[in-house]
């Protein structure tokens, strides 16, 4: 190698990292969450009220703990919503195909800026 090559791999690398330092240290803890069966809001849960939930007729259940919510049991063959974790920051989601689901942490109602055009 290069020494340019070496160069361009660690501007590379240390461009990445500085992302990734800043995406996880700009990360705000959500207030609640919201569920949406087929892009409609079906369900709204706070995150400081821990509890079990049972989704789109019962075909997910949600459980929210310790300010984290997550899939505990899903009837879709493949459950993979129940294997995304533990959602807590704005804007992670859990999505579930099969059952058309996604669970969204967003935040307190004072965070979110109305714009007009």
């Amino acid at each position: 190698m290069k020494k340019r090559d070496l160069i361009i791999i660690a501007s590379i690398l240390v461009i990445a990292i500085g992302l990734f330092l800043l995406v996880n240290l700009t990360k705000k803890p959500g207030a609640n969450v919201v569920v949406r069966v087929d892009g409609e809001v079906v369900a709204e849960y706070l995150l400081s009220v821990d509890g079990e939930y049972e989704l789109n007729g019962g075909t997910n259940i949600l459980h929210i703990e310790d300010g984290k919510a997550w899939l505990i049991d899903a009837n879709c063959p493949d459950k993979l919503c129940m294997n995304q974790g533990k959602i807590s920051y704005n804007g992670e989601t859990i999505t579930c195909l099969p059952n058309k689901l996604t669970v969204t942490v967003t935040g307190a109602e004072d965070d979110f800026v109305e714009l007009s055009w």
